[in-house]
């Protein structure tokens, strides 16, 4: 099993590298990718050091699956390339989320849409990944017909120059590359990718259209507000959800208790309730603060929390090779 990780180097993909080691993916040759600069170092998995190659060379050593997280335009220059070569291409960039012609997979949610002739197969923004975990459920049951979310992302999801900027003002240091337009350290950025006309943030339009087309229903309204907090481990959303059904609070607590992947962490009376410090470093989706909103008959609210690096990026990503794995298809 030869697999490729494309930005081997960087926050996402040395996350995919301990990911497939942590899962025992059956990797028999690693086959690290990252730009020109960074070709020649080595990268260590499993007590073995393999060295850094170049797009062109990885495409020529015909991986089995590889597993893209170097930014949209280098997925749009060299994933149908891979491709071609036969192998499966696993996106984590924007490139081809809204594709028709592409897949957008969460494996616990939608996992069975996939065909052995998806050879490349896109990873959802990680803000959706969290919230559709929690989201399709609660659909198959009690039919969702509005969502609101707001969400409290950690600057990881912003790469390392994010971090960089965060560390650098809470040491106190003067002059530093800035990568905000705002200081980030004890502030709160509602702006998380960029504006567009209409207002909205192309993270919150992502949101939305990537939920209804993992969900496969367009008829979910959503609306989002991304928000970027100066914290390391996660993102956190407030998510108020309206039913076509009505329901009972034991009911919903049933039905995401028995979700794959979705932990329940919801006993307020001892201050047990999801947060990032705690979700850091897991694999799975954490919701709590779950309660009725009487403001509305049938909707209720909850908080859900995940470590974005892992099941929003690394471990998602590893889920679906271990899929294709699974079908027989590499």
């Amino acid at each position: 099993m030869k697999v490729a990780v494309v930005g081997a180097t960087g926050l996402v993909g040395s996350t995919i590298i301990q990911t497939l080691a942590d899962r025992n993916f059956p990797v028999t040759e690693l086959i690290p990718v990252a730009s020109e600069r960074s070709v020649g170092k080595t990268i260590t998995f499993k007590d073995k050091s393999y060295p850094v190659v170049s797009l062109a060379t990885a495409v020529a050593m015909k991986p089995d699956v590889a597993l893209f997280s170097a930014g949209g335009q280098t997925s749009l220059e060299w994933a149908e390339q891979f491709a071609d070569a036969g192998t499966y291409v696993v996106d984590n960039s924007s490139a081809w989320r809204m594709d028709p012609s592409k897949k957008l997979v969460v494996p616990e949610v939608n996992g069975t849409v996939l065909a052995p002739e998806d050879r490349i197969i896109a990873n959802p923004n990680c803000s959706t990944i969290q919230m559709v975990m929690v989201l399709k459920p609660l659909h198959d049951v009690f039919r969702i017909s509005r969502v609101v979310v707001s969400t409290y992302q950690s600057v990881t999801g912003s790469g390392q120059k994010g971090v960089d900027h965060l560390m650098s003002e809470q040491q106190g240091q003067q002059e530093f590359s800035r990568f905000y337009p705002h200081p980030i350290h004890m502030n709160v950025l509602p702006h998380i990718d960029v504006f567009t006309d209409d207002g909205y943030t192309k993270e919150e339009i992502k949101m939305i259209r990537e939920t209804q087309k993992i969900m496969g229903d367009d008829t979910i309204r959503v609306t989002a507000t991304t928000v970027r907090v100066p914290v390391m481990g996660g993102h956190s959303e407030s998510v108020n959800i309206e039913f076509e059904k009505p329901f009972e609070m034991e009911q919903v607590l049933d039905v995401l208790k028995a979700a794959p992947g979705v932990v329940v962490q919801d006993d307020v009376i001892n201050n047990l309730y999801p947060m990032p410090i705690a979700a850091f470093r897991k694999d799975e989706v954490f919701v709590g603060r779950i309660r009725r909103d009487y403001s509305l008959p049938n909707a209720m609210n909850c908080w859900i929390v995940a470590d974005n690096l892992k099941k929003g990026a690394a471990t998602n990503a590893v889920q679906i090779a271990e899929y294709l794995h699974r079908q027989g298809w590499i």
